[in-house]
C-alpha cells in the first residue's frame, strides 16, 4: 500500500535512509512523496536524479575527447564521461543516442558511465526522474504493459530519459505523461492499463 506523506511524518522503522532523517530518535520524512510500505522507502514526487551504481540511464553523445572517451549529456547537472580507451572498437560520434550503466560517481559533478549502447532511430522523452519509479512499477509491470500493448521499444533511463521507438509512440508518449501527472494516485497501473486497451483499439479501427 503507497500513502502520501510530507515532511515531519513518522515513518516506520526499516525504511530506506534516503528522504528520511532521525530526530528525538524516531524516523520522519523529509519529501513530500508517497511511502512504499511494500518496498520501504519513500518516492519523492519532486526532487533531482541521485544516480547509484548500476542506474541505467539515456544521454546523449556530447563531445568526443582523445583515447575513445566521451563526454554525455544526461539532462541533468551532473555530467556523463565514457572511458572506452583506446583499444576499444566502439566509436561514437557526437548526437548520438546511446543506453549506459553508471559504473561509479565521480564527486558531484560527473557520473563515470559504461556498457554503452547505441539507441537508433525513436525518439526521446524527458520526465521528473523522481516519477521514473512509477514508469516501472513493481517488477516493471508498468513499463512492461506500455511497451507491450503500445508495441513500442522502450528503454527508462533514471535520469528520467525515456527512448521511444516502433509502434505506438503517441500512445506510449500520452501514457508515460498521464503517470508523471499522476503519479500520485492510487490504483494508477490498471487506469494505466484501461487507458492503453480502449486507445490502442480505436487506433486499429482507424486504421481498418
Amino acid at each position: 500500500m503507497k500513502s502520501i506523506i510530507i515532511p515531519g511524518d513518522e515513518v516506520k522503522e526499516g525504511v530506506s535512509s534516503v528522504n528520511v532523517y532521525v530526530e528525538d530518535g524516531k524516523s520522519l520524512a523529509s519529501a513530500v512523496g508517497f511511502y512504499d510500505e511494500q518496498g520501504k522507502r519513500i518516492v519523492p514526487l519532486e526532487g533531482t536524479w541521485t544516480p547509484k551504481i548500476d542506474d541505467t540511464v539515456v544521454g546523449t553523445i556530447e563531445e568526443v575527447g582523445r583515447n575513445n572517451t566521451y563526454t554525455v549529456d544526461l539532462c541533468s547537472f551532473r555530467t556523463g564521461v565514457l572511458l572506452l580507451g583506446k583499444y576499444s572498437r566502439s566509436v561514437l560520434k557526437v548526437g548520438e543516442v546511446i543506453e549506459a550503466i553508471v559504473d561509479r560517481i565521480n564527486g558531484k559533478k560527473e557520473v563515470i558511465l559504461s556498457n554503452p549502447k547505441e539507441l537508433r532511430g525513436g525518439m526521446v522523452l524527458k520526465i521528473k526522474p523522481t516519477k521514473i519509479p512509477r514508469v516501472l512499477g513493481k517488477a516493471n509491470t508498468m513499463a512492461k504493459q506500455i511497451s507491450e500493448i503500445a508495441r513500442c521499444d522502450m528503454i527508462i533511463g533514471s535520469n528520467g530519459l525515456i527512448w521511444l521507438r516502433g509502434g505506438d509512440i503517441a500512445l506510449a508518449t500520452e501514457v508515460i505523461l498521464r503517470i508523471e501527472r499522476e503519479a500520485h494516485m492510487p490504483g494508477l497501473t490498471e487506469k494505466i492499463k484501461e487507458v492503453l486497451i480502449s486507445k490502442s483499439k480505436n487506433n486499429e479501427r482507424k486504421i481498418e
